[in-house]
């Protein structure tokens, strides 16, 4: 247990460097901290926020090792902190608050989500994500790291889940200076799990699949292209696990064609066809580049879907993602049929909203095309992200009409 009274230590800031926090953006980056005492503070340590005054800010995981110095748990102005004496009462409380929510706003033909979504959901560092009767999570940061064990007590009390599996990995938790750990934390080691996302079959592998076995974050724009797809023609690029296209033959799509570079993708894809039993041959596997083969197909599609993996992954590749976006999207916009609609994603963390929205205007003048927004695009209600915390934000898109 570790109490909100015996914090390992305290963090200064910076005169005028409080605004931020103040107003809601829960990371303190590590050129905002005039000092810290003491000085030799543990990786992961909770710790008390004052600013440069002395006056109490809140409480967050400290980290030396990273440009995040700093996560906030709790701001002392809130109402939560006023009746919490541990932090491990709080990341149940959070938890119990984060599953309320998705049983809110999540529909009953859907049983797969993210149930902790980090920062959004007061909780950084922490992913967990549910597929029914399993849980998958990502400890990310080293205060949650610290936090392992009251975490899986606090799932194992709310969910009740079958098992628990963990994939806490990759570039995040290599920066906080932790490494790579994955594996049952308890109950059966499952297969490959079947799910319901909009009603639609889909099979999850947690050994292969990406982030934690699925992309959860479309599922609101799934169901959008099932409401589109009705007598269209249908292009799903960067098919992944075939999702988009199969909401699409759903939807009642007359004709579907769905692209990928990875064989093993379209052999899911191919599965999860079969379990929405989709005769052969509604849905077209193509083997091939997305560029590649808008290039060469010379069809034009009523419907094109286009959500390709993070083209920048840091601000050095900004500019040239930015570039890729206007040439892809460009040879998306020409295949358009007269009115068609284009669905286009960005996932770069590194290219803002308006950087995308201004590299369509571009892609649309590159194809000598004209299209109008009908929507701006993001994750489902289980993908919250704080107000003031704009680097929450990560997936951006649009639905695109063409005009003529």
């Amino acid at each position: 247990m570790t109490s909100l009274n015996q914090t390992t230590g305290r963090i200064f800031l910076r005169r005028g460097k409080d605004g931020p926090v103040r107003g809601g953006n829960p990371w303190i980056f590590s050129q905002a901290i005039e000092r810290r005492e003491p000085s030799g503070l543990p990786i992961g340590a909770a710790v008390e926020v004052l600013d440069a005054s002395g006056a109490a800010i809140g409480v967050g995981h400290f980290n030396p090792n990273t440009t995040i110095a700093v996560r906030m748990l709790l701001w002392r102005n809130g109402a939560e902190s006023a009746d919490s004496d541990d932090l491990d009462r709080v990341i149940a409380g959070r938890i119990e608050r984060a599953l309320r929510m998705r049983q809110r706003t999540i529909g009953g033909d859907t049983n797969c989500y993210r149930l902790v979504n980090g920062d959004g959901d007061g909780l950084s560092g922490l992913v967990v994500d549910r597929y029914h009767e399993v849980l998958v999570i990502q400890l990310l940061s080293a205060g949650m790291d610290r936090m392992r064990e009251a975490i899986i007590a606090a799932l194992k009390h709310l969910i009740r889940p079958r098992a628990i599996i963990e994939r806490s990995q990759g570039a995040v938790r290599r920066q906080e200076g932790l490494a790579d750990r994955s594996g049952i934390v308890t109950g059966d080691a499952p297969g490959p799990a079947i799910v319901s996302e909009n009603g639609v079959r889909i099979e999850v592998d947690f050994e292969h699949g990406q982030k934690t076995g699925y992309f959860l974050d479309q599922r609101e724009n799934r169901r959008r292209i099932m409401d589109l797809a009705a007598d269209a023609r249908v292009l799903d690029l960067c098919c992944y696990s075939g999702s988009f296209a199969i909401a699409a033959a759903k939807g009642g799509a007359r004709e579907t064609v769905a692209v990928d570079t990875s064989a093993r993708a379209l052999e899911w894809a191919r599965r999860n066809a079969d379990l929405n039993e989709i005769p052969n041959g509604r849905i077209e596997l193509v083997h091939e580049d997305a560029g590649k083969y808008l290039s060469s197909s010379g069809k034009q599609f009523d419907l094109i879907v286009l959500d390709p993996p993070p083209l920048a992954r840091s601000r050095e590749q900004a500019a040239h993602a930015g570039r890729l976006y206007v040439e892809l999207n460009a040879a998306a916009m020409r295949a358009l049929a007269p009115g068609g609609y284009l669905m286009t994603f960005s996932c770069s963390t590194h290219l803002s909203g308006e950087d995308f929205v201004r590299a369509m205007r571009m892609a649309q003048s590159r194809a000598g095309a004209q299209l109008r927004r009908l929507a701006r695009l993001g994750p489902g209600a289980d993908h919250p992200v704080l107000l003031g915390h704009v680097e929450g934000e990560y997936l951006t898109g649009l639905l695109l009409n063409d005009l003529r």
